[in-house]
């Protein structure tokens, strides 16, 4: 996959001050309407049958998620894991140099690295089965050194609030949130008053197919189902500076984390 596959428009001072500002960025056409058929027959030929490692939508028991594997709607897959192993196409997304310099400018850093442990994976929401995924940070149950990752959620159709779109808070990155504001799950709870107006700010991220979201680990996001007849399918990964290394023995360390060369063309 070449330059000829992904936009190379460089990245500009107002969207890198938009990243800072708001803890999210989304870069539109980065991928090409021709990768994009080849990443869905890809992935759909991952998921008649869904080809493991897979998680089901029953599998995380969110609201309006099918109550076990066995009930109706339990084999609908959620995600498909390990993407950056399981497929060369999606190893060459993952590594595209456009996304990766931008990456190192949004970072301040070109030694960046994959994390296998995060994300790495196909989402996909199914019409009629698909669950609703309440506010959080991603950073919750992650273990680094720092808490400053960049996830990149690249779309290859047509995301809205239809079809359960990701909604952001723009800044909440930079907030500090008490611990008693979430809930046990460290989910943000919707039931307190002094969260109502935090939430009256969202906005959702609407995209198109070969857009792609740059988000913050910090960054409060949630999503809905999936209303509409079609299949919403997406591919995330994320990112963490060489500097900022896992914590041994969490699940942030499980796998082997893989080094991402930055052509630095946006700087």
């Amino acid at each position: 996959m070449g330059a000829k596959n992904m936009g190379a428009k460089k990245l500009s001072d107002i969207e890198a001050e938009q990243f800072v500002r708001d803890g999210f960025l989304i870069r539109r056409g980065l991928i090409s309407a021709d990768l994009v058929g080849q990443l869905i027959e890809r992935i759909d030929a991952s998921l008649n049958p869904a080809l493991a490692p897979v998680e089901f939508e029953a599998d995380v028991h969110y609201p309006g998620a099918p109550s076990s594997r066995w009930a109706e709607g339990g084999q609908t897959p959620r995600r498909l894991l390990h993407a950056y192993g399981r497929d060369a196409l999606f190893r060459q997304c993952a590594s595209h140099a456009v996304l990766v310099d931008t990456l190192s400018v949004l970072m301040g850093s070109t030694d960046l690295m994959l994390s296998q442990n995060h994300h790495n994976c196909v989402m996909t929401k199914h019409p009629g089965h698909s669950s609703l995924t309440s506010w959080h940070q991603d950073i919750r149950y992650w273990r680094f050194d720092r808490p400053e990752l960049v996830s990149t959620w690249m779309a290859l159709g047509t995301e809205n609030v239809d079809n359960g779109c990701l909604l952001v808070i723009p800044g909440s990155h930079r907030l500090t949130i008490e611990p008693g504001r979430f809930d046990a799950a460290l989910f943000l709870r919707t039931d307190l008053e002094q969260n109502a107006e935090l939430l009256s700010t969202a906005v959702p991220v609407e995209l198109d197919a070969g857009d792609v979201l740059f988000f913050h680990s910090r960054t409060l996001h949630a999503a809905g189902q999936n209303s509409s007849s079609s299949i919403k399918r997406s591919i995330v990964f994320t990112y963490h500076t060489g500097d900022n290394q896992p914590i041994p023995q969490t699940r942030s360390a499980v796998f082997e984390d893989i080094p991402m060369s930055a052509n630095v063309a946006n700087t």
